[in-house]
């Protein structure tokens, strides 16, 4: 048959109607990490970002029944469980496991980030004693591991005695102490594998999306082992995999808010969209490069774009030309290539913009001349005078500072909506400037032109 081109993983979990955790979180996880997502579902719930209004369990048979005809024609290279919430779902499951051979990810789900009891106690032991002895890698959080291993963890060396002892006790091949509940500023999670002990650490996100993290983090897992990596590695990139859904989370809701799976692949997916909207627009400035020279101002024009809003830390998502754009000859010269972090004046200009307005992701600044003002406003655009005389004093020592000032004075002479053009007449030092504000680069450009006829 040859080299395969697809890897399977299958998730063994409940179904959150909320879209942030289980099977949902899982195969978002999957698909964002390249492997083919197969579903065994065993809870139906229904819940939300703040609570767990109903739970239905499937039928134990029918669990089994999910991952067979899974197993039997598609094949499973990995797999993980969540959410398995009876003694019996939970049997159906060691009896898949063992008849059809993959290395299978724990987390042993036991209570919803809301505080509702996604396993019964009565299953605990089973959990324990009859799956537990299955698993490749077991995935607690401090609780879960508390409650496995009879540790009470209240340090990093509470949570490798805990690791060791689920490891040995239960015989696992490894297990993972994650380190999220822990005090302090770091998310140190501790994989014990083979004998020793491995600390993972990541920066803690302040008032992130925590909803759904321990799904992804064992749903990375899996697709890693299911693409043939060692545990150790296929640890230490879930925790990569993780900390970016973390730290890209989806504010929805009004209780814990989802991880978002998908920036691991929707971020550089953005970064190259933008690249190529920047790229187009230059290109399209180019061709009407005579003209254009004219509104070249003497520190040189620059177009940038932002990936979008949602996704947007800093300077660096923000799209632009290393060098500028200049004159050169009877035109115009694209100095550099389009990078991120290129121009951070314009950057900080359309970072605070979109802040009003999400879409507002492009700015271009040319040189002031009082016909390009009335011009804009004869063909109906939003225009705004800004003056720089006023800058406050620590605005103007702080640098990357005046644009941000410029934009927020711009938005409060609009009433708090999105101009077309901000000018501003100049100040000792500063050249006087048009900034053309639009949706996209190409937006910008045709504005500029439409100006300038």
């Amino acid at each position: 048959m040859g080299t395969r081109l697809w890897r399977v993983a299958i998730t063994i979990a409940g179904s959150d109607s909320g879209g942030g955790a289980g099977i949902q979180a899982d195969l978002k996880t999957f698909a964002a990490l390249g492997v083919h997502g197969t579903v065994a579902i065993t809870s139906v719930t229904a819940q939300n970002t703040r609570e767990v209004t109903a739970i239905h369990d499937i039928p134990p048979d029918v669990v089994y029944e999910q991952v067979r005809v899974v197993a039997e024609d598609i094949g499973i290279d990995a797999g993980k469980t969540g959410m398995l919430s009876s003694s019996e779902i939970i049997r159906s499951v060691v009896r898949a496991v063992k008849e059809f051979s993959f290395p299978l990810v724990v987390d042993p789900v036991m209570i919803a980030k809301s505080g509702a009891r996604l396993l019964k106690e009565e299953a605990v032991e089973v959990l324990k004693k009859e799956l537990l002895p299955q698993a490749k890698v077991v995935t607690p959080n401090k609780a879960e591991a508390e409650v496995l291993s009879g540790i009470r963890i209240g340090s990093l060396e509470d949570s490798k005695l805990a690791a060791k002892k689920i490891a040995e006790e239960y015989s696992c091949e490894a297990v993972v102490v994650k380190g999220g509940h822990l005090e302090g500023s770091e998310a140190t999670d501790v994989l014990y594998w083979r004998g020793e002990y491995h600390v993972l650490s990541s920066p803690k996100i302040s008032n992130a999306c925590t909803h759904g993290t321990g799904c992804v983090f064992s749903a990375a897992i899996a697709a890693h082992l299911a693409k043939g990596l060692s545990v150790l590695d296929a640890v230490t990139k879930a925790k990569e995999f993780v900390t970016k859904a973390i730290e890209f989370g989806i504010t929805v809701g009004r209780g814990h808010c989802p991880v978002n799976p998908t920036a691991w692949v929707e971020v550089p997916a953005h970064k190259y969209l933008t690249l190529a909207s920047v790229e187009g627009a230059l290109e399209e400035l180019l061709r009407y490069s005579e003209k254009v020279r004219e509104v070249v101002p003497e520190v040189g024009m620059n177009l940038v774009e932002s990936i979008p809003a949602h996704y947007v830390r800093g300077v660096n998502d923000v799209a632009g030309v290393m060098g500028r754009v200049v004159r050169y000859g009877d035109g115009i010269k694209v100095v550099g290539p389009v990078k991120f972090g290129a121009s951070s004046h314009l950057a900080r200009l359309v970072i605070e913009l979109l802040r009003s307005n999400p879409e507002i992701r492009s700015a271009m600044n040319v040189r002031y001349d009082e016909k390009y003002v009335k011009k804009a406003t004869e063909l109906g655009y939003l225009v705004v005078g800004v003056d720089r005389t006023k800058e406050p004093e620590e605005s103007k020592r702080v640098e990357g500072s005046s644009l941000k000032w410029i934009a927020g004075e711009a938005l409060r002479e609009c009433g708090g909506r999105i101009p077309d053009i901000i000018y501003d007449t100049g100040d000792v030092g500063k050249e006087a400037m048009i900034r053309i504000v639009g949706r996209n680069a190409r937006e910008v450009v045709e504005k500029l032109l439409r100006i300038l006829g």
